[in-house]
């Protein structure tokens, strides 16, 4: 017990010298903020504890570097002047106070009874001034975006914009600009279905596989229209091209399974050579479980009938009308039904097959309902290819 606690000791001593050896390479290669949040997810533990003085004199160490760094680049992006840097002056001003506010609730930190100074600066000014500076930026580049007709360049916009709307919400009439860039940057896809099978397909299958409510799409950027809506210009269409459709004849087998078991059929009294009962120490008679062997015949039936359905869904460019990428859907269902019925001794059966002695024979769904049946499975891969497939 001793040694399993000494070791456990030393596993633990072991852990600690490690985690501090990498705070001290993050401080030293320059990677401070990983050197902060580790010494203050220590620190925050117990602060007091001697073991983690080590951690103090290391976040002290990385909060001054990483400040004297942050401030060192934004005095050099200004310099630049340069309206692209306003996002990364603006966002070096939140580290610097977000830092701040990350060590002020474990103050003070003391080692040895000796205070151990943070100094902290207020930004609060300089992140005003230049978040006003980046919206006003931001929501000049966004509506001059917006004012080209390339749906990637309107999307681009769109982050611009939604970025503003994040840090200074409702920025003048960023809300309807925001509307406008998704409603502009969005792709049209008109989605059709061709029956290319020479057979009947059921009309419901055809509704099932245009109704996109039960797909549960969420792109952003592209919107799925079963029906032409009059005067919108489609920038996609997708043809669902049912090419064959099979189905099976229906199928009726048979199988025969010899069953044998020992079973407990009743008991018998133990008799000695001449006869006789034999009792036990308090007078009893002896008796014991008579075992016999059992058998039985399971007649097994399983009903079986297939379909399936071959198709190809074909992306075509509206503009051009050329097609742009083609896929094949090899969908199938299977119906399948097992019953069964026995001869002998039903002791001799196993549970699955008194499972089926509770079943009956069914009637085949019509091919109607069997080619209805794989529009599930064709939904399903109709969905991959939609989510998987992102139309330029």
């Amino acid at each position: 017990m001793k040694k399993l606690l000494l070791l456990s000791v030393v596993f633990l001593l072991l852990i600690a010298c490690n985690t501090k050896k990498q705070v001290e390479i993050a401080v030293n290669s320059g990677n401070y903020d990983r050197a902060i949040n580790t010494a203050l997810d220590k620190l925050r533990k117990n602060k007091d504890k001697k073991r983690n003085y080590d951690y103090i004199i290391m976040l002290q160490d990385a909060y001054y570097k990483v400040a004297e760094r942050d401030l060192e680049t934004i005095k050099h992006l200004k310099k630049d002047n340069n309206p692209e840097t306003f996002r990364n002056i603006y966002e070096l001003y939140l580290d610097l106070d977000a830092r701040q506010e990350a060590i002020k609730p474990i103050l003070p930190l003391n080692i040895n009874g000796k205070n151990i100074p943070f100094t902290f600066n207020d930004y609060s000014n300089d992140i005003i001034g230049s978040k006003t500076q980046l919206a006003d930026y931001l929501y000049e580049k966004g509506l001059d975006l917006l004012e080209s007709d390339d749906k990637h360049i309107i999307r681009q916009a769109h982050s611009e914009l939604s970025y503003l709307d994040r840090i200074s919400p409702n920025y003048e009439n960023t809300r309807d600009l925001l509307a406008e860039a998704h409603e502009r940057g969005k792709d049209h896809i008109l989605v059709s279905v061709h029956n290319d099978t020479q057979q009947v397909i059921p009309q419901r299958l055809e509704v099932e596989l245009l109704n996109f409510d039960t797909y549960g799409l969420n792109k952003f950027w592209s919107e799925y229209h079963a029906n032409k809506v009059p005067n919108l210009n489609y920038d996609y269409a997708m043809h669902l091209n049912l090419k064959q459709i099979d189905v099976s004849p229906e199928r009726v087998n048979q199988r025969e399974f010899l069953r044998e078991k020992e079973v407990v059929d009743g008991w018998e009294y133990e008799k000695d050579s001449n006869g006789n009962v034999v009792k036990d120490s308090l007078g009893n008679d002896i008796k014991f479980e008579k075992i016999i062997k059992v058998r039985g015949r399971l007649y097994e039936t399983i009903q079986t009938k297939t379909a399936e359905v071959i198709a190809d869904v074909v992306y075509i460019d509206t503009q051009n009308n050329q097609p742009i990428d083609t896929f094949t859907i090899d969908s199938g269902f299977v119906f399948e039904h097992i019953f069964a019925r026995y001869k002998g001794d039903k002791r001799a059966l196993i549970k699955n097959d008194r499972q089926l002695l509770n079943k009956r024979r069914l009637p085949f769904p019509s091919n109607e309902q069997m080619v209805f049946d794989t529009g599930e499975d064709l939904k399903l891969q109709l969905k991959n290819i939609i989510n998987s497939y992102a139309v330029r």
